[in-house]
């Protein structure tokens, strides 16, 4: 299997990213706190996307930004897809990163949707978020935090 760190540069490389991306995959209990630290949402998501102020606009920086993802919800869908957790991890990797890109699935009329659905089967991954969600499956709940917001006092992560 594929190590996330080389999946990531190759998700960055397909989604035309520039600038270093750094994954926390961490237990649904710190997504819970960092989803009520900067979305005040009292609740585990899957995926938390921090792009860094550099990097909007696709502007070029040495830092892309941040992606935070519940190693415990990427299970529970694995097992709800019939495929490994390592893959569901990628698959809520690719969606982070088309964030710290840029895109936005609330507010695009279905560009980001598109987007994903390309790389995915660039990548050789099972449906995206989006897919799901628009199939009826379980719903991504993945945000863009702005950087300022994150730089307000520590991380807790």
């Amino acid at each position: 299997m594929e190590s996330l760190g080389r999946f990531v540069l190759r998700a960055r490389k397909a989604a035309r990213l520039s600038g270093t991306v750094n994954v926390l995959v961490t237990s649904s209990a710190a997504m819970r706190a960092l989803n009520a630290r900067f979305r005040n949402k009292e609740k585990a998501t899957d995926v938390l996307s921090f792009p860094s102020a550099s990097s909007r606009g696709n502007k070029k920086s040495g830092f892309a930004g941040e992606i935070a993802i519940s190693a415990d919800i990427a299970a529970q869908n694995a097992v709800r897809f019939g495929h490994p957790a390592a893959l569901e991890i990628k698959v809520l990797a690719l969606h982070g990163i088309l964030h710290l890109a840029g895109y936005d699935h609330e507010s695009d009329n279905g560009k980001m949707a598109r987007k994903e659905e390309s790389l995915r089967r660039a990548l050789r991954l099972p449906a995206t978020l989006i897919e799901r969600t628009q199939s009826g499956g379980p719903k991504s709940t993945t945000p863009r935090i702005s950087s300022s917001r994150m730089r307000r006092g520590k991380r807790t992560a």
